[in-house]
């Protein structure tokens, strides 16, 4: 298979009054939240409202300033097995195929599987037609996919994705879109911020609204677009500055 369900015991993953400071000012403040399994978790706010330092705290990449962070209940766990995308990847000056083998040798997979594991990945993206391609002169949407078969190398438990559509054209969306839902429906987690709130009626199961660093509501996604609780998320839903 190319891809494997989440062992429960990953997950949730839990923070505890978490709070993250850059130069002594806060980026997250007393941020409480629980990542359990199931559809993608998608995290939206304006600009600045702490989207991608949560991500990076919850992959591992920043440390709290205070507060917990607990994987199936435990602290202190390393996220061996969760994997992250950023908004702008770095392409490897090989071709997409030597991305992802690079990729399954950083991972650890037995070198006898990975010329398999590759052509697997590379079908998963729709990219098995580019596989001899330099990678850096593939597209927008399609460096982005091969990012994503570089992330599902390892067999994440969890898969972060930080506005992994930003700048792409409608078509281009759909391609990277379809790919998250594919890896959702396999009992891969995915955790992603964007600012489309159109990609996160198409995608979300669970909506977390962030702001000044703070989790303002969060919860199911039909009930947060049909009947938002707080006068925040109105304010935001209906267009209007959240300041």
């Amino acid at each position: 298979m190319i891809l494997m369900r989440a062992p429960a015991s990953e997950l949730p993953i839990e923070l505890d009054k978490v709070s993250v400071l850059a130069r002594g000012n806060p980026i997250l403040s007393d941020l409480s939240l629980a990542i359990s399994p199931g559809a993608p978790t998608v995290l939206i706010g304006p600009n600045g409202s702490g989207k991608t330092t949560l991500l990076r705290v919850l992959m591992g990449l920043v440390r709290p300033a205070s507060g917990r962070l607990l994987r199936g209940g435990h602290e202190g766990v390393n996220p061996a097995r969760c994997s992250i995308v950023f908004q702008r990847p770095a392409m490897l000056r090989r071709s997409a195929a030597g991305n992802i083998r690079y990729a399954l040798a950083a991972a650890g997979i037995p070198r006898s599987l990975r010329s398999a594991r590759c052509v697997e990945l590379l079908a998963l993206v729709g990219l098995s037609g580019l596989a001899g391609q330099p990678a850096r002169r593939l597209s927008g949407g399609e460096q982005q996919r091969l990012a994503l078969a570089r992330a599902l190398a390892k067999y994440p438990v969890v898969l972060f994705l930080d506005e992994p559509t930003a700048s792409l054209d409608p078509a281009a969306t759909k391609g990277v879109e379809d790919v998250i839902r594919d890896v959702s429906e396999h009992g891969i987690k995915v955790v992603m911020a964007t600012h489309d709130l159109g990609e996160a009626r198409r995608l979300a199961g669970e909506i977390v609204l962030l702001h000044r660093g703070g989790v303002v509501e969060a919860g199911d996604a039909i009930s947060f677009f049909m009947a938002p609780r707080t006068d925040a998320a109105k304010k935001f839903l209906s267009g209007e500055l959240l300041i």
